[in-house]
């Protein structure tokens, strides 16, 4: 089974810790899909709650490949962040 399906099963499968493990594994070593790993490894740390981290591994797959759906994650993530600290703006 490719790697990257294999990771997105242990994403929607809740194993977040064991789907980032293997994803920062992942960027090590292949470079050819490394923006859709960093999409990826935006996701799971958001389903973990840490959104700076989404964020920063969102704009790597953007940097990568600026047609990367982690452009629109990492735009609804800002909206979402934006609306819930609007007293801290």
């Amino acid at each position: 089974m490719d790697p990257i399906n294999s990771i997105k099963e242990l994403i929607n499968q809740g194993n977040i810790d064991s789907a980032i493990l293997q994803l920062e594994s992942y960027i090590q070593t292949d470079s050819e899909r490394k923006d859709e790993a960093y999409y990826l490894l935006g996701n799971a740390y958001r389903k973990r709650g840490d959104w700076a981290t989404a964020l920063n591994h969102y704009q790597s797959a953007i940097d990568l490949n600026p047609q990367s759906p982690a452009a629109e994650a990492r735009k609804m993530a800002m909206d979402i962040m934006n609306f819930f600290n609007q007293d801290y703006i």
